[in-house]
């Protein structure tokens, strides 16, 4: 809703005259009641809502409004009301009930842990005889497949399966990387 400046006087009396239409009431009071409903909603775009649902219910009731005096009190009061009933209707995405729908959820692991751990793995690799290593690093570091593991080595493929099950026998059984109990 655009209204342009406001050329409402603070000084200037109200009497019934000085809107003698609805259209001219909200030409001269529309950047004042603008800011009311700003200050009742976060949204811009809310307030431009609220604002035209209050002056289209003053429009309804505008003949019957006898102190046109009144009528920012008038308006602001249906922003105040009419705000109050759009958050009593709002949807409720929450409901009760007796067992927690989340799932347990085990908490981020830290990552210097996780560096901690990598760390430590690397080190366990680097203690691989030379071609264990290479063959554990090209396999699941570099995630090529046996046989293209075998064909970078020029190796079989049988040799690359035993090489690197081996491989990882000694890892698993490298102390630094049991788990702490």
């Amino acid at each position: 809703m655009t209204t342009p400046v406001c050329t409402y006087a603070s000084n200037q009396s109200s009497h019934p005259s000085s809107y003698p239409s609805f259209s001219s009431y909200v030409r001269t009071r529309g950047t004042s009641l603008m800011r009311t409903a700003r200050s009742l909603t976060a949204n811009p775009c809310d307030a431009e809502d609220l604002l035209q649902t209050a002056l289209a219910k003053t429009y309804l009731a505008w003949d019957r409004i006898e102190d046109h005096r009144a009528l920012d009190g008038y308006v602001r009061r249906t922003l105040v009301n009419t705000r109050t009933s759009q958050w009593r209707k709002r949807k409720v995405d929450e409901f009760a009930c007796e067992e927690v729908p989340e799932t347990d959820v085990s908490p981020a692991a830290d990552p210097a842990e996780a560096q901690a751990l990598h760390d430590a793995m690397w080190r366990a690799v680097t203690r691989l005889p030379d071609r264990q290593r290479a063959m554990v690093v090209l396999r699941y570091y570099e995630d090529l497949s046996e046989a293209q593991t075998a064909e970078l080595l020029g190796v079989s493929v049988g040799t690359v399966k035993s090489a690197v099950s081996r491989a990882l026998v000694k890892l698993r059984e490298d102390p630094e990387l049991s788990p702490v109990r």
